[in-house]
Order: C-alpha cells, then sequence, then structure tokens
C-alpha cells in the first residue's frame, strides 16, 4: 500500500519462534503488526515492522514469509554480522508457552536513520515493548523513534520476558506512552518496580494517573480484557473459539494489543476497543502459533 491513509508502526524484535518440531515467525512486535495489518487493511491503514534481522537463511525466510502476508518490510534492516533472532519456546500441557530468549540477534542493534525518522513522523500509532530495550542500541532507537512521533497513539505493551528488568527502563518506557497494555502478573511487579502503592484495580488506575495515561489496559487471561480510562471502566466481552489441532497461548496477548490499537485509531468507543481486543486475543489463543490468519468475520467486527 503505497500511500495508506494512517500507518502503525511497531518496532522491536522479529524472530523465529523455535519449538520442539518446527519453527515459525515470532517476536511480540512482529506478531501485533501482522495482526494489526490484517484489522487496518480494509480501513485504508497498515501496518510496519521496524526491526533488524540477519543476512542468513531465516533472515530470507522471513522476508519471503512476510511479503507472502502482504506486510512491509521496508524497515526491517539487514546485518551482515549478527543472525536473524531465535527464541526456543516450550510448550506445557495446557499450551502456556516458556521462553528461552537466545542472546546476540540482530534485532538487539536496530539503527535509527532519515528513513526511520521520516516514518516516525508520519506515524499514526506506534507499539513497542521491553524486551528491545535489553541492548542500548535498539532501546535507543526506540526511544528516537517515540520523540519523533508525538503525534501518534504510542502503547507500551509492558510484556516482560526477563527477570532482571531495568527500573529506569519502566519508567521512562511508560513516560513516553499513551496507552499500558499489561497483564496481572506484570501489574505488581511495575507498581512494586516503580515505588507507586496499590492493589488489583487501584494499581491500575494509580499507574493511569501517575503517567497521565489515555488508557491502562490489563488483560486477565480467560476473564478478558479490562481499560481504565479517565471516563471509568470498560471490561471486554467475553470472548472463546473453538480450539484447533495444536492451539497454544503464543501471541494471544500480542492479538490483543492488536485489536486494541486497530479500534482505537478507528475510533471506535471504548466498549467497541475492549470487545476487540478479546476477540482477537481469543482467536489466536485458539490457533497454533502467533501469527494465524484472521477469519473474516472478525475483520469485518472491526
Amino acid at each position: 500500500m503505497s500511500n495508506p491513509q494512517f500507518t502503525l508502526v511497531s518496532i522491536g524484535e522479529a524472530l523465529f519462534d523455535v519449538f520442539a518440531d518446527h519453527r515459525q515467525l515470532g517476536g511480540a512486535p512482529l506478531n501485533l503488526a501482522l495482526c494489526a495489518d490484517q484489522l487496518l487493511g480494509p480501513h485504508g491503514g497498515q501496518a510496519v515492522i521496524v526491526s533488524r534481522i540477519g543476512q542468513d537463511a531465516p533472515g530470507n525466510e522471513m522476508l519471503d514469509a512476510l511479503r507472502q502476508r502482504g506486510l512491509c518490510v521496508d524497515y526491517l534492516q539487514s546485518d551482515p554480522d549478527r543472525p536473524t533472532g531465535s527464541v526456543l519456546v516450550d510448550l506445557d500441557a495446557g499450551g502456556q508457552p516458556t521462553f528461552n530468549i537466545l542472546p546476540g540477534g540482530a534485532w538487539d542493534v536496530i539503527q535509527f536513520d532519515p528513513d526511520l525518522e521520516s516514518l516516525a513522523r508520519r506515524a499514526d500509532a506506534v507499539a513497542f515493548g521491553t524486551l528491545a530495550q535489553r541492548d542500548a542500541q535498539s532501546r535507543n532507537t526506540i526511544y528516537r523513534l517515540l520523540d519523533a512521533a508525538r503525534r501518534a497513539v504510542r502503547l507500551f505493551d509492558v510484556n516482560l520476558r526477563q527477570d532482571d528488568i531495568d527500573r529506569r527502563v519502566i519508567q521512562r518506557s511508560c513516560e513516553s506512552a499513551s496507552i499500558v497494555k499489561l497483564n496481572e502478573q506484570e501489574l505488581p511487579r511495575i507498581i512494586n518496580l516503580l515505588g507507586l502503592d496499590g492493589e488489583g484495580d487501584d494499581a491500575a488506575e494509580v499507574l493511569r494517573k501517575r503517567f497521565k495515561l489515555e488508557m491502562v489496559a490489563l488483560t486477565r487471561g480467560a476473564r478478558g480484557t479490562r481499560l481504565f480510562t479517565s471516563a471509568g471502566i470498560v471490561d471486554g466481552a467475553a470472548a472463546s473459539y473453538p480450539p484447533a489441532q495444536g492451539a497454544d497461548a503464543v501471541g494471544a496477548g500480542d492479538a490483543c494489543a492488536a485489536g486494541l490499537l486497530a479500534a482505537r485509531l478507528l475510533r471506535r468507543p471504548k466498549q467497541q476497543i475492549a470487545d476487540l481486543a478479546n476477540r482477537c486475543g481469543a482467536f489466536v489463543a485458539s490457533q497454533p502459533g502467533g501469527t494465524p490468519q484472521l477469519p473474516q468475520t472478525l475483520i469485518e467486527s472491526v
């Protein structure tokens, strides 16, 4: 799409999730971009992934797969020295994943350049997380992109994947965001890390007010998404889909964030934002892997 009406930028790790018997596209920002692009396409919008991959066979495989899916790869940088990133995924009996994130991937050194600055200035939304901030190079690129995208909706998906989270990263990310999305396990960790007080719903409201956020989106597993806004609390309608063979929970939270941002960009009411976030998360949780093709009925419900 050469001249999209609006653009959602998702920056961070683009990699392969490596399972016991196969590998597939992964990384929260890439999962989010692939889902959001399907939701926004019919409305004249597009999602863009900003990341970095190696000049290797996995990198070529990723480029081919993304082009087949119609996702813009103009900002997927190529690194001559580092490999395309990989994450080893282990699933428990219920399909819940644990991740072993291998070090030294190309996505740790995303570069800020004039093309990326131009993209940031025309972005309508930016999504970012914590994992790609583990290395100073990508972290600084994320901050520079956010600084250049001040007119955009900026979603910080906390998405903790490390035990040793830097308080300064969380602080600056919240300060740079207009929306913060996190789950019930992450909320008390973040509140404690930032030296704030509160539990449960009170904690989410404390976080929203402390950083003057448009909203806090709290994901609660099967109970769905709860939005905290200045106008009050909104609970998304429950959603479920029949599980496919080999279904797992990989990427469900990323799909939730994609639905939330897509509906927000289209200026849908808060209830519709929460409902779409629930449907997207529930559908991806009913499928194997984090990047399935969405059903037409879901796309048409935006």
